[in-house]
């Protein structure tokens, strides 16, 4: 295992890229599907929040990090909190078939050590 510290601001995304960014149809499809699919609950906008994934990719090469995002833009649309009261992530995947791809997702009141 690896563990250390980098002296360095984190790079945000909106820094990384140059000029705007339109959302495609197909983002915009998504967006509308995986809302509807969200379970209707209340979430206090001003917690802190944890929040989990854990993802059944049938490639390989599906990068870990890629839908994070995606999900939580899309979640503090529906339920009202602002992503930047999310303090911790908790991300794994796994391999499934193809057909058998998922998406587990747990928004958590943070609770301090």
């Amino acid at each position: 295992m690896i563990q250390f510290k980098l002296n360095e601001k984190p790079l945000s995304v909106n820094e990384a890229w140059q000029g705007k960014r339109f959302k495609t149809e197909a983002y915009k499809h998504y967006e509308r599907t995986i809302s509807f699919m969200l379970p209707k609950a209340e979430i206090d906008p001003k917690e802190m929040l944890r929040i989990e994934f854990f993802f059944g990719f049938s490639n390989k090469a599906n990068d870990l990090d890629n839908p994070v995002k995606l999900l939580i833009d899309i979640a503090q649309k529906k339920y009202g909190f602002n992503d930047k009261n999310v303090f911790e992530l908790n991300v794994r995947k796994c391999l499934v078939k193809k057909g058998e791809e998922f998406i587990h997702m747990g928004i958590y009141k943070l609770v301090p050590f």
